[in-house]
């Protein structure tokens, strides 16, 4: 089980006053306003900080850590990723799973092993999911619920359904 998960990665600083700019990885950005601690990457050690506010300015949100008060203090954290423990995770709606539930999930098509996934692609349209076949080939197949059997993030399976059709030949 991974004891941090990738949030936001801090982009700029913003004013003078120690706020810095984020770019959220998060599908529900007013998460953020509910955060009392984040812990923020350096060099693989993760570094618990207090958030003292937040703001929403239209198109990104900013972010001030306590006792950073000012340019030169904030930016030690320019580029730094922005992590949250699981049980600051946002609760999902039924049927809803994040990424990291679905990578290193093995795929099935009825009894038959189709091969693991690796990654969650996120064009414009539906996601995609990668997965690593049996024959070493990556397959790509959209993530809509029409393709699904079922998934069981608890034992890392997904099930397709027996009429999605994919290339698995070389």
């Amino acid at each position: 089980m991974k004891d941090f998960f990738l949030i936001a990665k801090i982009v700029s600083l913003y004013g003078k006053n120690g706020f810095v700019r984020i770019e959220t990885y998060s599908d529900y950005p007013e998460r953020f306003f509910q955060l009392d601690e984040v812990f923020v990457d350096f060099w693989d050690q993760k570094k618990k900080l207090s958030v003292e506010k937040v703001n929403d300015r239209g198109k990104f949100l900013t972010l001030k850590f306590k006792n950073f008060n000012d340019e030169r203090e904030a930016g030690i954290f320019l580029g730094r990723d922005i992590y949250v423990k699981e049980n600051d995770l946002v609760k999902l709606p039924e049927g809803s799973y994040f990424i990291h539930d679905l990578i290193g999930s093995k795929v099935y098509q009825g009894r038959k092993k189709i091969g693991i996934i690796t990654d969650v692609i996120q064009p414009p349209a539906n996601d995609v999911i990668v997965i690593q076949g049996e024959k070493k080939k990556e397959i790509l197949i959209p993530l809509v619920l029409e393709f699904i059997e079922e998934f069981d993030p608890e034992n890392k399976k997904l099930v397709l359904k027996e009429e999605v059709v994919y290339d698995d030949e070389d």
